[in-house]
């Protein structure tokens, strides 16, 4: 059966933006939240959101969907009527999920699939909590980047329990919702792209700590230097662009060890002191911009870099099919 109702539960930031996407794509959206005063905000949000996925592409301009086609309930059972695909938004809270996606289970149908937007937990930890008879196997993370209508990542894993076809329609449909997913393979707590920001975070804690330069300086040296290349490509693949014409195999060769030994050999004691450090040094660094200027600014680039990726994108596969 093809996803047609796409039910979101939990209607923060990451549940508004992923109902204004999947409303975008076509799909009918019901948006559960238990606080009533929810609706105002989520309806805010997407009407705020659909012009910038015009922007990107992600919807026609002819398109007539607005915020108000959006059916939102504070009554579980109604949100996830005929639901094909639940998207889970809740605290990051595993005895909180266990339950929920029980109580989501025992009212759907066995084949709609049930997706945590989790960060860190894993979807075995939330399965092995689950009721009997709750059909573990159609259970999945679907992990997005904020804000997910923007971000096209969204990380997929299965569970011990999870069917191999839940996450092959969970890869379609994130699909066809416009995202970039991929298959993370072996779970792993905080998934791939996080622990990848964990690692950049570590360093950039230990350069703090020991007044290497200033969290100004760290974001400078990341927005106007790597950071402006991994926009536009993988690490690894640019480090096939460092080897010149001899490629990756250049480069593993001669400066892979160097790149190995770049980095603090012990974590760094992220204690109160050194909390309060990078606080002061990224309040300084802001430079008394509000959260709504930095929003616009990162929104507006971001359009404009994800514009030129999907050109980009189609001529490649133009390009490759000829």
């Amino acid at each position: 059966m093809s996803t047609q109702k796409v039910t979101i539960i939990g209607c923060g930031s990451i549940g508004a933006s992923w109902a204004a996407l999947f409303l975008a794509h076509g799909f009918s959206v019901t948006a559960f939240d238990i606080n009533a005063a929810a609706e105002s905000f989520v309806r805010t949000f997407v009407n705020e959101a659909l012009p910038t996925l015009v922007a990107l592409g992600e919807m026609s301009e002819s398109s007539t969907a607005k915020a108000e086609d959006i059916k939102f309930t504070t009554n579980l059972n109604e949100a996830l009527e005929g639901a094909d695909f639940v998207q889970e938004n809740g605290p990051e809270k595993l005895d909180f999920k266990q339950q929920l996606f029980s109580d989501i289970a025992a009212i759907v149908r066995p084949d709609t699939i049930l997706a945590t937007s989790s960060s860190g937990l894993t979807c075995s930890s939330i399965q092995e909590g689950m009721a009997p008879g709750s059909h573990p196997e159609r259970c999945v993370v679907g992990h997005p980047f904020n804000p997910p209508h923007m971000i096209p990542l969204v990380e997929v894993v299965g569970g011990s329990a999870t069917a191999p076809e839940v996450i092959a329609k969970a890869m379609e449909f994130y699909s066809k919702a416009g995202r970039k997913p991929i298959h993370i393979q072996k779970e792993v707590v905080g998934h791939v792209a996080n622990r990848l920001q964990s690692a950049l975070a570590r360093e950039m804690m230990h350069l703090i700590s020991e007044d290497i330069c200033t969290v100004k300086d760290i974001d400078d040296a990341m927005s106007y230097g790597p950071g402006l290349r991994w926009g536009v490509m993988g690490p690894s693949a640019l480090f096939h662009l460092a080897g010149g014409p001899g490629g990756i195999e250049h480069m593993s060769q001669h400066l892979l060890g160097p790149l190995m030994s770049w980095y603090a050999r012990k974590d760094p004691v992220v204690d109160e002191a050194l909390r309060e450090k990078w606080v002061r040094g990224t309040l300084e660094a802001v430079d008394g911009r509000t959260y709504q200027d930095l929003a616009k600014q990162r929104d507006e680039e971001l359009v404009a870099l994800l514009k030129t990726r999907k050109e980009w994108d189609g001529y490649a596969a133009a390009k490759k099919a000829v």
